[in-house]
């Protein structure tokens, strides 16, 4: 049975959402699955054939315990399949200017990270304005009004693809597995 191992960080919930959502993909799939929060705990991803790694991104950067465990795990992450998923509203506007400044958020911390996933997923995130405080709720609102996004800040928005997001998954999965099973010929040959 492929191992996964799914770890993310998310500040108001909707990582956390998307998180859960790519495990239970996986689950469905046949893999067994850990879902951790970084902000929480932290997960050693050794023993697994495949990570997938979430983060929203706030004020241009990945959050701290991403950047933090990644760069720590790098060279275990780099051995096996592994996947990202950049969780940014930015991603609605359809703007070349802003998925330049989308890549290159990414691309920074890939290399001051150490890390190369095998593949990427930028998905857009969600807007829960009334758990803002009311300065959070002023920026966002401005945010999503330049985007086309939702304004009205007495209610949640979800932005999230979740099909195509369900077929990042499954892409991922079938990384994994034969990640696994090549692991699993190797052990028998030996």
């Amino acid at each position: 049975m492929t191992r996964i191992l799914v770890v993310y960080a998310t500040t108001d919930g909707h990582t956390a959402k998307i998180a859960g959502a790519v495990a239970d993909r996986l689950r469905v799939h046949g893999a067994a699955v850990d879902v951790h929060n970084l902000g929480r705990t932290h997960r050693l991803p050794d023993s697994y054939d495949g990570v997938i790694v979430a983060s929203p991104v706030r004020g241009g950067k990945y959050l701290k315990p991403i950047r933090r465990w990644v760069r720590g795990h790098a060279a275990v992450l780099n051995a096996r399949p592994t996947g990202f998923v950049s969780v940014c509203l930015g991603v609605l506007q359809h703007d070349a200017a802003v998925d330049r400044t989308l890549q290159t958020i990414m691309s920074r911390f890939l290399a001051e990270t150490g890390w190369q996933p095998v593949v990427t997923k930028q998905v857009a995130g969600a807007l829960p304005y009334p758990r803002y405080n009311w300065f959070i709720r002023l920026v966002m609102k401005r945010i999503a009004a330049k985007a086309g996004g939702d304004t009205d800040t007495t209610r949640d928005y979800e932005y999230t693809d979740w099909e195509d997001l369900r077929s990042f998954t499954e892409q991922f999965g079938f990384l994994a597995g034969r990640h696994a099973a090549a692991s699993a010929q190797e052990t028998v040959s030996v």
